[in-house]
């Protein structure tokens, strides 16, 4: 058996997230069936993280443990012809043996952006948040200050996780432009650094961040948000749209 660390990328508007599911269309089985055709056999593919539906991804990774003897380059050129065009496999390449794209990362960056302005144009409109009212960035940029580091981010974490140790190590949520004056404009990016992620965590910090921005709670709130740990006390889960994977540490 041989181990192929794959790069993929793939814009999620339509397909029900990265996991395989009874129903919908999933990043997962896409390269499953795809690579079955290289092994001839049923295969399973790991993937670094399971984005959401409607998520999308820059550069997720995925490993998988196949017989099949075809160069690495020939695969990926085989998958990028038979998958869908809104998934594409940038890269093919052997790994070590044992590696697992999902318990051998170490870290995960991920960008949310959002169009602050009174419209957003049909070229954004799947991949931002669209927030019309005006948001105070900087109110937004010190409340985030109070996540960062090391804290139980059990306040941010989706119902239905199966989790229990809640505790994660945000390194740096930075900050990228400005609100715009027209539906156009580049999106407002936050983007978040950290060793890894609950299920919901960046949308459910956004959403909360965003309530800051709108003048719902002070910037200072949000501390007592986190340590509060109850999931009610913070604000909406951002919509999946505006959600990127950028990048997964090794």
């Amino acid at each position: 058996m041989r181990v192929l660390r794959l790069t993929i990328e793939y814009e999620g508007t339509d397909l029900v997230g990265w996991q395989r599911q009874a129903e919908g269309i999933s990043v997962q089985g896409l390269l499953e069936d795809a690579l079955a055709a290289f092994e001839g056999g049923a295969v399973t593919v790991h993937g670094a993280g399971r984005t959401d539906a409607g998520v999308h991804a820059l550069a997720q990774v995925a490993s998988v443990s196949l017989t099949a003897s075809h160069e690495a380059g020939a695969i990926q050129r085989g998958l990028n012809a038979v998958l869908p065009p809104a998934v594409r496999v940038v890269s093919v390449e052997d790994a070590p043996p044992g590696f697992h794209a999902r318990f051998d990362a170490t870290g995960k960056v991920y960008e949310y952006r959002i169009v602050n302005a009174p419209f957003i144009s049909a070229f954004l409109v799947r991949h931002a948040w669209h927030v019309p009212q005006p948001l105070d960035v900087d109110a937004m940029r010190e409340a985030a200050g109070a996540l960062v580091g090391r804290h139980d981010f059990a306040t941010f974490q989706g119902a239905g996780s199966d989790v229990r140790d809640t505790i994660r190590t945000i390194e740096s949520i930075e900050w990228k432009g400005q609100p715009g004056a027209a539906g156009n404009a580049a999106p407002l990016t936050v983007t978040l650094t950290a060793d890894g992620f609950l299920r919901h965590m960046v949308r459910s910090i956004v959403g909360t961040l965003v309530e800051v921005g709108v003048g719902r709670w002070p910037a200072a709130e949000v501390a007592a948000i986190l340590a509060s740990r109850d999931r009610a006390r913070a604000g909406r889960t951002a919509p999946p749209q505006g959600l990127f994977l950028v990048r997964v540490r090794y």
